[in-house]
């Protein structure tokens, strides 16, 4: 037990003085009277400052675009003009992350406030001054078809008014626009009985477009802008035709297409310039029905379709600040 002992006492003597020494300790040799070295550890006179830490300023973290997108759209579709003080601020932020995307979605605010204040419905057929040739394309919007795949009243309403603006408009274009929504018949699509009818009511086959994927109007939008850009550079000027309470949601959501994938100085590959309407005898879609259209625009199907099927929760909103 001694012998341990001894070890033990030479190892942590020797692991003490390594620790001296490894922490800016010196060390002072002296001869003794039978000629060996003495080594005895001393302490440095200047003992280490230890400097403060400089602590720099952090950068506050900046949100993805996208969600600031979805949030000022949501507040106006829910609070309207009541947000527009919320919304510059939340512009602002935008364009702190992305400046073009920011110019872009204030265009398509602004065109969605006029929409609501001022846009003109023309009923039953396209007006007047509108292009004579094929720089000019009618759309028509589809409308769930019975389950059978038959046509309800009011898409044919709706066709009705767009071969009266086909026939003023004899070198127009007409898309038919809308996919497969009957539910006893998968085959049957709503763009594609709409240009059946089309034809048969005597307009030319090749001034109709079809359209059949799309399922929302804001995929109506999506997938013509593909169609036109691609396969009919002519086209520049755009008319939609629906029924008149689908008239502002069609006129915001293709033009806000166009807005979105407009390059560089190019511009817009087409406009929206004018309408025609059903005069339906009910029907409505509200600001939160365009907010979530415009987020399917914006690549987030997965919120717009909750805001489509009612569950998305306004609550969880911040609060206005105005």
């Amino acid at each position: 037990m001694r012998l341990k002992c001894t070890r033990f006492a030479a190892v942590l003597s020797g692991v003490i003085l390594s620790v001296l020494l490894l922490a800016g300790c010196q060390s002072k040799k002296e001869k003794t009277s039978d000629g060996t070295v003495s080594v005895t550890p001393t302490v440095s006179e200047k003992p280490t400052e230890c400097q403060p830490t400089e602590v720099q300023p952090t950068e506050p973290v900046k949100r993805a675009a996208q969600e600031i997108i979805e949030e000022f759209v949501v507040d106006y579709g829910n609070y309207g003009d009541e947000a527009s003080g919320h919304m510059k601020e939340l512009l602002k932020e935008l364009e702190s992350v992305d400046k073009d995307l920011s110019e872009r979605w204030e265009r398509i605010t602004k065109l969605w406030m006029s929409l609501e204040e001022s846009q003109t419905l023309h009923y039953d057929v396209l007006p007047d001054g509108l292009p004579t040739d094929d720089s000019l394309c009618i759309v028509a919007l589809g409308f769930q078809l019975a389950p059978d795949g038959s046509m309800r009243e009011e898409l044919l309403e709706r066709l009705k008014v767009v071969l009266r603006s086909a026939q003023k408009y004899p070198n127009a274009y007409i898309v038919c626009t809308g996919g497969g929504t009957a539910t006893l018949n998968p085959s049957a699509t709503e763009a594609g009985e709409m240009a059946k009818w089309l034809i048969e009511n005597g307009i030319e086959e090749n001034r109709v477009i079809v359209e059949a994927n799309s399922l929302t109007t804001a995929q109506n939008a999506i997938f013509t802008y593909d169609i036109l850009t691609k396969d009919y550079p002519s086209v520049t000027q755009v008319a939609i035709v629906s029924s008149d309470y689908h008239i502002a949601t069609g006129t915001l959501l293709f033009e806000a297409e166009a807005i979105l994938r407009a390059s560089g100085e190019a511009g817009e590959s087409f406009r929206v310039v004018s309408n025609a309407a059903w005069e339906a005898p009910s029907g409505s879609l509200s600001g939160m029905f365009q907010a979530g259209a415009l987020i399917e625009l914006s690549g987030d199907t997965e919120t717009a379709f909750e805001i489509y099927y009612d569950t998305y929760d306004i609550h969880e909103l911040p609060p206005l600040g105005n």
